[in-house]
């Protein structure tokens, strides 16, 4: 799955919409397909239509929302490692309302080639694909800010989301992933991915060395 090389007047950039809102991937559709340039070859709401339509569909990019049908951000952001990790040459452009830095590098580690914040205007959304099939990074200008700061901030201490402190909360009480999950209304699968975060933001080797490390902080 090859990003096209645009210097040859190669077919039209093959794109995957992802986002949990119809009217959303409409929008973005009608916009994208009034470039030569650009198709949109597939649509999906949830990670695991995603994961299908990219594999039947062949895109040379993605645009990923983060915020899909687990009602927060980790979904996305896993999804956006799972397709990078199956498809090395695929292109992730993270498109979300989310404006944080952490989320920004977070995406970058999981392979994603670019992130700009659903209120950037067409001509920049456009852009920011072009350089992605060119195999270029892209951020809009805030992004990219979000990125630095993150980036620059001392970090005293690990900074932990109100998701990983609630999972953090009952790794404290011995509850397993499955409990976790139905005590918090999310699948298992993303109870152990808010687990490693929790484990590598406070460099534990263990859960319980996760819980000690979070005591003495007084984060629980």
């Amino acid at each position: 799955m090859r990003l096209p090389d645009q210097r040859t007047g190669s077919p039209p950039v093959r794109i995957v919409l992802v986002d949990d809102h119809a009217i959303v991937r409409h929008g973005l559709r009608s916009v994208l397909e009034r470039e030569d340039d650009l198709q949109v070859v597939g649509e999906a709401a949830t990670a695991a239509e995603a994961l299908t339509v990219v594999a039947d569909a062949a895109p040379h990019i993605v645009l990923l929302d983060l915020k899909l049908s687990t009602g927060d951000n980790t979904e996305g952001l896993q999804l956006c490692g799972q397709l990078t990790e199956r498809y090395p040459d695929l292109g992730v452009l993270v498109l979300t309302t989310f404006l944080d830095g952490g989320l920004v590098v977070d995406a970058i580690h999981r392979g994603a080639r670019g992130y700009v914040v659903k209120d950037v205007d067409t001509t920049e959304l456009v852009r920011s694909i072009r350089a992605v099939a060119r195999r270029e990074s892209s951020f809009d200008s805030r992004s990219a800010a979000a990125m630095v700061e993150s980036m620059n901030t001392p970090t005293a201490e690990p900074r932990l989301t109100e998701r990983e402190l609630n999972v953090l909360r009952q790794l404290a009480h011995g509850l397993s992933n499955r409990d976790i999950g139905t005590k918090l209304f999310i699948s298992e699968t993303t109870v152990k991915f808010h687990v490693r975060n929790i484990m590598r933001k406070l460099t534990a080797t263990s859960r319980a060395e996760a819980v000690y490390e979070a005591s003495k902080l007084h984060l629980i």
